[in-house]
């Protein structure tokens, strides 16, 4: 985040409290870039789900979270805004996984059979079949992640939603929340081992 995005964006912020609605949208497109990046990376890590999803629905839908949530709330500060944008980000991403690898998800329980080699047309699968295997899932555990960053404590869980959500440095998450950058690597650090803790492996961040 540089100077100039700074600025562009509390400007944003300002025209939004004087009344101007085509603030949203730009506060909308500025949190665009890193939600598709989090949403592709997501959906990479599992190819069973990118039969059902594509980058640009899962944005779609979480911009339209962030547009509700801006009509509903108008954010007093930049630091307001990232973390609005972030919980809505993790609401989406977790019901991303919870709508494929949850009890009636269709990745949970289908997987596409593979025509055989040397079969011809007569060997194209003709069904799905239930997924009997019980390793995790990447997406499974991407989803528990943004499920836990929510519980984690109030300083820890703003500085994974400023690095991790919105893409800051550590120095400008610092500066953004007006303290200095090894604090800031310190909740960072302490966010992860609490993440690791609790649920036993971490997804590639």
């Amino acid at each position: 985040m540089n100077e100039n995005t700074t600025v562009r964006l509390q400007r944003c912020l300002d025209r939004l409290r004087a009344g101007d609605a085509g603030a949203r949208r730009e506060l909308i497109g500025a949190a665009s870039e890193r939600l598709t990046r989090l949403a592709r990376k997501m959906l990479k890590a599992d190819d069973r789900v990118r039969r059902w999803e594509q980058t640009g629905d899962v944005f779609q839908n979480a911009a339209m979270r962030l547009w509700r949530a801006l009509e509903a709330v108008t954010p007093g500060s930049l630091r307001e805004f990232y973390s609005l944008a972030a919980l809505q980000v993790r609401r989406e991403l977790t019901d991303l996984a919870r709508h494929h690898y949850g009890a009636l998800g269709a990745a949970a329980n289908h997987q596409s059979n593979p025509p055989q080699a040397g079969a011809g047309e007569r060997g194209r699968a003709a069904f799905d079949s239930a997924d009997e295997g019980h390793e995790p899932s990447a997406l499974a555990i991407w989803g528990e992640m943004h499920e836990k960053v929510g519980e984690l404590p109030e300083e820890q869980r703003e500085a994974f939603d400023l690095i991790y959500y919105q893409g800051l440095t550590h120095a400008e998450a610092a500066g953004l929340l007006g303290l200095s950058t090894k604090t800031i690597q310190r909740r960072w650090q302490g966010a992860c081992l609490a993440l690791h803790e609790r649920m036993g492996e971490l997804p590639d961040l």
